[in-house]
């Protein structure tokens, strides 16, 4: 398997422990979880079984009722509710005989359907009867995080603080996806795994489509604009399936996706017109929790925070799937030079350095430094006319601030007169404003390096896109 260590020992550990366990493995759909644990309990399941994505409480009772049967469980008469489905899981964990009663529930929060008080059955058979014994590891999943967070790990009633193991299951990294390329036999650059990474995030599913013997933009044409595209559809499927109500979602992701550097909560009500601003916390909490958006707050304020839409994938469809009109099923290969996928790549890569900060920190030597993570800007006045954005900034407790330029191209970048300048004028924008005492590092994050001219000398620190594929 790739990657996945830490989760695989976290696994291990709650396996050998004799005590029951309660775990909670979450994260963004497509991300791996459900093939993570068969790959860990292959052939010591007790029970295993998959809410419906789209089903009421009978279809999920009757589903349910069908996976006790594969496991062996007897129907003595049909489960009417929760309560008798759990009664009737315990009678199969009895009737084993293997040590370790290994129960899989996948995509939980979909068996939580309206009046099914399910959560209610859950409470009573774990704390009443499964923690009272010291074989049984529950093992619960789901691709709705903002259902596990709430449900589970903030619930007030009779399952607080009964979550023994929580594990979040992240998007696998450059490095990651290099290997599972390389596992998959595909023959590909780092340029070019970086560029997959751009459109397709590090979710392993997406990965799985790509195959052996095309270019990239051969994958990318079957992938995305031939008639029969595998992930032509996704889109709206990835957004029902982790939300029942999609429609604040989208609102949400379609704003973001217009303001590269994001928005705060006050300029997301103004633009999507939400009544209630308890629904766009709940929203923005969800969005966040799925990996789809992530949370800044704005340097040298105590409480503002932004809201930038970090998805490679959401991005890409926004930027060139949602609009097919006049795309051929080879538009990728035959646009491969264009202006537009230029463009897409130059903001891509920032993208992507945003969810490699780790790695950008260790190419710097600073792993063991306390370090905030900002984006900042300033808007144009009279003092400063022109302004100022700062897409990554690392604020370090060793009174040092990284300002990073991030620049993707073909060869090595090369910085000229005009950059320089602008480059010298956000500096000074920045320590005017900001009042900071710090010391400033202008850093340089590229896919090549930096052509060494006469301007090279001004850049304190340089970070490629090798250094970004670190485990």
């Amino acid at each position: 398997m790739v990657g996945r260590k830490k989760e695989i020992k976290e696994l291990q550990s709650c396996y050998e422990s004799s005590e029951s366990e309660f775990v909670a493995v979450y994260g963004r759909r497509r991300v791996g979880k459900t093939y993570l644990i068969r790959s860990v309990f292959s052939g010591k399941f007790v029970f295993q079984h998959s809410g419906l994505a789209k089903g009421g409480m009978k279809k999920q009772l009757r589903q349910f009722t069908s996976s006790l049967r594969e496991y062996g469980w007897v129907a003595k008469c049909p489960l009417s509710d929760w309560i008798d489905a759990f009664d009737a899981l315990k009678e199969l964990i009895k009737a084993s005989n293997l040590d370790r009663k290994v129960i899989f529930i996948d995509e939980m929060p979909w068996l939580d359907t309206p009046r099914s008080d399910f959560i209610t059955a859950l409470e009573a058979f774990w704390n009443s009867w499964a923690s009272a014994r010291r074989d049984v590891l529950l093992i619960v999943c789901g691709s709705a995080a903002s259902w596990i967070v709430k449900k589970l790990f903030r619930n007030k009633g009779g399952l607080h603080n009964r979550v023994t193991m929580r594990i979040h299951l992240q998007p696998f990294t450059l490095s990651e996806c290099q290997e599972y390329s390389r596992e998959r036999h595909l023959s590909m650059s780092r340029k070019d795994v970086a560029e997959c990474y751009m459109a397709l995030g590090g979710i392993p599913y997406y990965w799985s489509w790509l195959e052996k013997g095309g270019s990239l933009s051969q994958n990318f044409d079957r992938m995305f604009f031939s008639d029969d595209a595998p992930l032509k559809k996704e889109f709206a499927e990835l957004y029902s399936s982790l939300f029942r109500k999609t429609k604040i979602h989208l609102k949400v992701v379609e704003a973001l996706g217009r303001k590269k550097i994001g928005m705060t909560r006050e300029e997301l009500l103004a633009k999507i017109g939400v009544d209630s601003s308890g629904s766009l916390s709940q929203c923005l909490e969800a969005l966040e929790e799925c990996g789809f958006i992530r949370k800044y707050k704005v340097m040298g304020t105590k409480k503002r925070f932004v809201y930038q839409l970090i998805d490679c994938f959401t991005l890409f469809h926004f930027q060139f799937l949602c609009d097919m009109d006049g795309k051929d099923e080879h538009w990728w290969s035959r646009s491969v030079s264009s202006a537009v996928q230029s463009n897409w790549r130059g903001l891509a890569f920032e993208r992507l350095c945003l969810q490699h900060v780790p790695q950008i920190k260790a190419a710097l030597g600073i792993s063991g430094v306390l370090t905030n993570v900002h984006s900042w800007q300033h808007a144009a006045d009279d003092v400063y006319p022109t302004g100022a954005q700062i897409d990554l900034l690392l604020d370090r407790a060793d009174n040092v601030i990284n300002i990073c330029e991030m620049k993707y191209s073909s060869g090595p970048f090369a910085i000229d007169k005009a950059l320089d300048a602008d480059l010298a004028a956000k500096v000074e924008t920045f320590r005017a404003v900001s009042k900071t005492q710090k010391a400033i590092h202008l850093t340089f994050v590229t896919s090549r390096g930096l052509a060494r001219n006469s301007y090279w000398n001004d850049v304190q620190s340089e970070v490629t896109l090798d250094d970004l594929f670190r485990e």
